[in-house]
């Protein structure tokens, strides 16, 4: 398949105005923190949909796309995932989690339970797809992490545009996602998180931000 080229509509900004839409965003942002308490409260779909869409125009290897973006607000659903993710966070956390790990977590006050899977209102879960199925055909994806994290960052961006929160939550391993969720061979488990808004007096770690000075090389 071929796609052809379009002309392409450029923003037009003076460079003051660059420049403080970078500031406005970074400010923005900045404000953007994992949450682990939710309320209850619920979040139309069409928001919902508008995020995972916004996290679909994220680039991708070959425009493969390599992504399915499985939004779980069913409680049921919610409470088998709930029930198998505090399984494998026990076992993670009682046994296979290194001291090192473990100290390093300890700060952020996280255990094994998860009552968040089951209280916020929405729960995305992204699969990454580690190759295309087209009948019984297998048609490669490339940069299949790379693509997938891309959109994840997209889908943290938008949800937390929206004025709601968000934890990427990494239970390992992470099979049981597919099959509660009853996903495709081709599909794997790459980022389970819980979207909604905070609960009252929601509280998060008082952590700092590297500096540019950190995180930025110059040349």
């Amino acid at each position: 398949m071929e796609y052809p080229h379009i002309p392409f509509l450029p923003l037009h900004f003076t460079e003051a105005e660059t420049l403080e839409r970078s500031q406005a965003f970074l400010q923005y942002m900045e404000r953007r923190r994992s949450l682990r308490f939710f309320s209850d409260s619920p979040v139309p779909k069409e928001v919902i949909e508008n995020i995972v869409m916004t996290a679909s125009t994220a680039p991708s290897g070959a425009h493969k796309q390599p992504w399915t973006f499985c939004v779980v607000g069913d409680p049921a659903v919610k409470a088998k995932i709930k029930e198998a993710a505090e399984e494998e966070e026990r076992e993670s956390y009682q046994g296979r989690m290194s001291e090192e790990w473990l100290h390093d977590l300890a700060p952020l006050g996280t255990d094994w339970q998860k009552p968040f899977l089951e209280i916020a209102p929405w729960l995305i879960v992204v699969f990454k797809k580690a190759y295309e199925l087209e009948g019984d055909e297998r048609r490669k994806c490339y940069y299949v992490n790379e693509s997938v994290g891309i959109a994840c960052g997209f889908l943290l961006a938008a949800i937390h545009n929206a004025g709601l929160v968000s934890l990427t939550h990494t239970p390992s391993p992470m099979n049981f996602l597919q099959r509660i969720l009853d996903r495709p061979e081709n599909e794997r488990p790459y980022l389970l998180i819980p979207v909604g808004y905070p609960a009252e007096g929601a509280t998060v770690p008082d952590l700092k931000r590297k500096t540019l000075g950190q995180v930025a090389v110059w040349f």
